[in-house]
């Protein structure tokens, strides 16, 4: 009991000493500014007629003040003259209001007036200001020469670059920031740093909306820059691009130049290959065939494997080391396949008449030993519900006289049997090198990727 009085007693001590306190506080100042006896009426008229007749388009304007009610009157040319009187009155000390009632002139001649007077202070500034002008013009042409003279050198360029084409791009680059820098210097000299900020800043946009539109073309002209920089492949190079395979011709700014094996054009977006799988023939000399040959079921296949390996290994452009091979690939319904591997020297052979001579000599050789190459054989069955099959009776056909086998020209076998390289390809590719005067961005002075 005596604590819940004791606790009653505290909080009415506390509010009593929160009111004191309220009471005591001082009340907040009045923000509108307090009329002193001495901002009396004719010094208010007084002063706001000094202030009208030193603004241009305010001097017609009249002020009558009676007990801080500041009353404007006259004519003025433009409703923001009006608007700019009152909001002057306004700011004045003891004004307690401003009545308006001022009219605006709409006579052709005062209308015309300041647009007139304005113009001809532009033109008098204009004036006064060529010097600075040209001077800004003269500045900006010679900082833009000095750049075009320093990036038409292009030696210099191309002992900074790799190649010409990262050379021309640097210098084009320089050309570029050259004319910047004119342009801003320009600007400064004139003042007009505001104007230049605009200028950037829409440059900076309309920059953004053209990279989105040709954002193929930039990506190609970015993947033409890391393949000069990367050189997968030399001029000639046999190489298979994705499903595309062919001789390389160059490799020009926008595209790959391949001369297929049948002797057309083909020419590969630079990002697409950029992006491609490159197999290339031609960095290795030496390179592996294979082909498949069935024997019968009955045979045995490791002896045909051998003999098949003897005849390829004595064929003269077949590499003995890595040596020739043969495997067992599938047993089949009616055979068993064979597979044989062998290395050729595609400096030295060409690689599919190697391949062909192979499976010649091969096939001979098994047939040659006893070995049966034997044909597909298909097993027929007749469901014993159906009805029987009668074939009419034909007299026996005497059997097939074997046509004489032709004997092949000496000078025709021995262009079959030729494996030298067809350098009918890589001889078109070289001539259309030397005739064509586009850039190849390919250098054999550089390391191959």
């Amino acid at each position: 009991m005596v604590r819940m009085l004791l606790a009653a007693l505290l909080c009415f001590s506390a509010l009593v000493a929160g009111l004191a306190h309220a009471q005591e506080a001082p009340a907040p100042a009045d923000e509108t500014p307090i009329v002193t006896e001495s901002a009396n009426d004719a010094a208010i008229e007084a002063r706001l007629s000094g202030i009208y007749d030193q603004i241009d388009g305010l001097s017609g304007i009249e002020a009558s003040v009676e007990q801080g009610v500041v009353t404007l009157s006259g004519t003025v040319t433009s409703q923001a003259d009006a608007a700019r009187a009152a909001a002057i009155a306004e700011r004045l000390e003891g004004v307690v209001t401003v009545q308006e009632r001022i009219t605006r002139d709409l006579s052709i001649d005062t209308s015309l007036s300041p647009a007139i007077e304005s113009l001809e202070t532009s033109v008098q500034r204009g004036w006064e200001a060529l010097p600075l002008v040209g001077l800004a013009i003269a500045v900006f042409l010679v900082i833009a020469f000095i750049g075009h003279l320093l990036a038409a050198w292009s030696g210099l360029w191309r002992r900074m670059t790799p190649n010409p084409f990262l050379a021309e791009i640097v210098a084009q680059a320089f050309r570029f920031v050259a004319i910047v820098v004119g342009l801003v210097t320009a600007l400064n000299l004139v003042g007009a740093t505001a104007l230049m900020g605009a200028i950037l800043g829409g440059a900076g946009v309309i920059g953004l909306a053209i990279g989105f539109a040709v954002r193929d073309t930039v990506e190609n002209y970015i993947s033409s820059i890391m393949l000069s920089l990367r050189q997968p492949f030399r001029a000639n190079d046999h190489v298979r691009i994705n499903e595309h395979e062919g001789k390389v011709v160059r490799l020009t700014s926008r595209a790959t130049i391949l001369m297929t094996l049948d002797g057309n054009h083909l020419r590969i977006p630079n990002a697409t290959v950029f992006k491609a799988i490159i197999l290339n023939y031609t960095r290795n000399p030496e390179r592996r065939f294979d082909f498949a040959l069935g024997v019968d079921a009955a045979d045995d296949p490791i002896a045909a494997m051998a003999t098949g390996i003897a005849a390829i290994s004595a064929l003269d452009f077949v590499l003995s080391d890595p040596k020739p091979d043969a495997i067992i690939e599938t047993v089949g319904d009616s055979n068993i396949v064979l597979r044989f591997f062998a290395w050729v020297d595609q400096t030295e052979s060409e690689f599919m008449k190697a391949r062909s001579l192979a499976i010649r000599a091969a096939k001979d050789a098994l047939e040659t030993a006893g070995f049966t190459l034997p044909e597909p054989i298909y097993r027929l069955r007749f469901d014993q519900g159906g009805a029987p099959v009668s074939l009419p009776g034909k007299p026996a056909e005497p059997p097939a006289r074997l046509k004489p086998v032709p004997v092949p020209d000496k000078a025709a076998e021995g262009e079959v049997l030729d494996v030298r390289p067809d350098e009918h390809i890589s001889e078109k590719v070289e001539e259309e090198r030397a005739q064509t005067g586009e850039k190849d961005l390919l250098d054999s002075r550089r390391p191959v990727e």
